[in-house]
């Protein structure tokens, strides 16, 4: 006796016309071992056919004539679960999905043409800024910015001439700015892809300011190389990740900024006249706004580099002159603290 495996068969998927052709009695024989069939599957909870009208689209017509190309579900096995070309199809989704996931997350591709669609916006920025204090700025004074200057560097005695508060107060923040950015920028602003170190800049600006720093920022690619507890016990990074290091900046700020805030009505007047007539003091304006501008990103990728989630409240704040980058440097934590917890940025190892 001829046995029939317990298989679905789902019938349809497309008509194909065919011509009428005469239908032969079945044979007894067949018709007895399709009835076995059907009772063995029925007494198993599966049928062995399903009818040609649940394969149908709905409100389709079967038409005379017309003979449904059906599929074999044994293909797909026991009800519940996938068929190996739905399995296939699943992991070919997930492969895509996988990929673009990290084609994304890299530098490769897009990314590298918004990198460098970046640098050369930024270095554009910076030519653009040289060409503008060398050659447009004013400069209807010489002799006494030369004079102003060897003021503010004590190489002059009293000789009587009061100097501006402003001014004095805007020369003493500018010479601390270069400490803000070393304490930014080491080490979660060192850059693992290219052999261009920071230091040389960060000395550099303690001269020219953002002038120097930014062909660093068009050179920087992240993410920062990785350190350990050796390196942080080292200098220089003891002493800028110290919190007697940052405290002192941050009242060392506060204390100028209110000094400037105390000076009278002549004093801004004059200031005012100074950048309008001097080109030392106009670039150093320039220098003061260029390195407000770009703290706050250099707060945030420090931030997000000590995965510090907290002090999000901190960015908003990171937007007002020296006194937001300087009270974030006050409260980050540290890089011991994070080494003492496992690591809790990659780049980071013990």
């Amino acid at each position: 006796m001829v046995s029939w495996p317990s298989t679905y068969l789902v019938l349809t998927c497309a008509h194909a016309p065919l011509a009428p052709l005469p239908r032969p009695p079945p044979s007894p024989h067949v018709t007895r071992i399709a009835s076995a069939g059907i009772t063995r599957g029925a007494r198993a909870g599966a049928p062995l056919f399903v009818s040609s009208t649940a394969c149908r689209p709905v409100g389709a017509r079967r038409h005379r004539g017309e003979a449904q190309i059906c599929r074999d579900s044994s293909l797909q096995g026991p009800p519940g679960a996938d068929s190996p070309a739905q399995e296939q199809e699943d992991k070919k989704s997930e492969a895509v999905a996988a990929a673009a996931a990290r084609i994304a997350s890299s530098d490769g591709g897009g990314g590298k043409l918004s990198d460098w669609t970046t640098s050369a916006l930024i270095f554009g920025i910076w030519v653009g800024l040289l060409y503008y204090v060398f050659q447009l700025a004013p400069n209807q004074t010489p002799y006494r910015d030369t004079y102003f200057l060897q003021k503010l560097l004590n190489l002059k005695g009293d000789d009587g001439f009061r100097m501006n508060d402003i001014l004095v107060a805007l020369w003493y923040i500018m010479g601390i700015w270069p400490l803000v950015y070393s304490m930014l920028l080491l080490p979660t602003g060192r850059s693992s892809k290219s052999n261009i170190p920071v230091w040389p800049f960060l000395v550099l600006s303690c001269v020219g300011g953002a002038y120097a720093l930014i062909p660093y920022f068009v050179l920087w690619k992240p993410p920062p190389p990785a350190i350990d507890e050796d390196e942080i016990e080292q200098w220089p990074l003891k002493f800028l990740e110290s919190k007697l290091t940052a405290g002192v900046v941050f009242a060392l700020g506060i204390g100028l900024i209110i000094y400037a805030g105390k000076a009278g009505g002549e004093d801004w007047k004059e200031f005012i006249r100074y950048f309008r007539e001097s080109k030392f003091i106009h670039a150093t304006c320039l220098d003061f706004t260029l390195l407000s501008a770009f703290s706050p990103f250099w707060v945030y990728n420090d931030m997000t580099a000590r995965r510090w989630k907290n002090g999000s409240w901190l960015l908003p704040l990171a937007l007002i002159p020296f006194v937001g980058p300087s009270l974030y440097l006050l409260l980050r934590p540290s890089l011991s603290s994070l080494l003492a917890s496992a690591s809790p940025f990659d780049e980071i190892q013990k």
